[in-house]
């Protein structure tokens, strides 16, 4: 009796997740924008639009409760997928210590100012040291393709992945207003772009960010914009 119990558990669990991962599936599909005409583009690696700068040294820094992150456009690029791409730096701390760097590879459209996102190395760090490299992923490879970071045009309602890296990195976004007003230690900003991101990897995970005209972001969860401009050279 118990064995059979457990026999038709096992075959609705079974449905359960068959039937789940084709829902899933048809969602992705039809809800969330994947193909960005990026062929049709001539990618450029420096430039920006209204929430998105590629301009090296321009440098945008965050802070809240523990952490803090620092994004920087490096003089720098990188070819990814045969697409010479911009290099944007994240480093993140938190208590103080360097919890991980990220090294991000960009490319705008010239035509419609679209930011592409072509993949990233990552490094976190524990006592000074390189532990792991989880969600490192680079389009052209193991199947993997650029999403969309930034619009040129952003309009609210809209669905698209950023990151198109099956197992590895799905996140994407929804443009949720244009006219927010936003309070940070480096000031109030008007008419700022809320969007909500997630995961396709977890559906659980949500957060909202934040970009004011001309600068880019200024709120991510906790973090609020505390400084932002072109960093100074050495």
């Amino acid at each position: 009796m118990i064995r059979r119990k457990s026999t038709v558990i096992l075959a609705i669990a079974a449905f359960l997740v068959v039937s789940t991962v084709v829902v899933l599936n048809e969602v992705r599909s039809s809800s969330w924008q994947e193909e960005f005409g990026i062929s049709k583009c001539n990618l450029v690696t420096t430039g920006r639009n209204q929430y998105f700068i590629m301009e090296p040294g321009f440098q945008l820094v965050l802070t809240g409760d523990d952490t803090k992150l620092q994004i920087t456009v490096l003089d720098e690029t990188r070819m990814v997928d045969g697409v010479a791409t911009r290099v944007i730096e994240e480093r993140e701390w938190q208590d103080g210590a360097l919890y991980e760097i990220s090294r991000n590879f960009f490319a705008m459209c010239e035509e419609t100012k679209d930011v592409f996102y072509f993949g990233e190395e990552v490094d976190f760090y524990q006592n000074g040291k390189v532990v792991k490299h989880d969600g490192s992923w680079l389009a052209g490879t193991n199947g993997n393709k650029a999403g969309l970071i930034m619009s040129g045009a952003p309009k609210v309602g809209m669905k698209y992945y950023q990151e198109i890296a099956p197992d590895v990195a799905m996140d994407r976004a929804e443009v949720i207003s244009l006219n927010e007003t936003c309070k940070t230690p480096a000031g109030t900003f008007a008419k700022c772009l809320k969007v909500k991101e997630g995961t396709a990897l977890n559906f659980l995970e949500t957060e909202y960010k934040y970009y004011a005209p001309e600068i880019g972001l200024i709120g991510d969860a906790d973090l609020r914009l505390i400084r932002h401009g072109f960093a100074k050279k050495s």
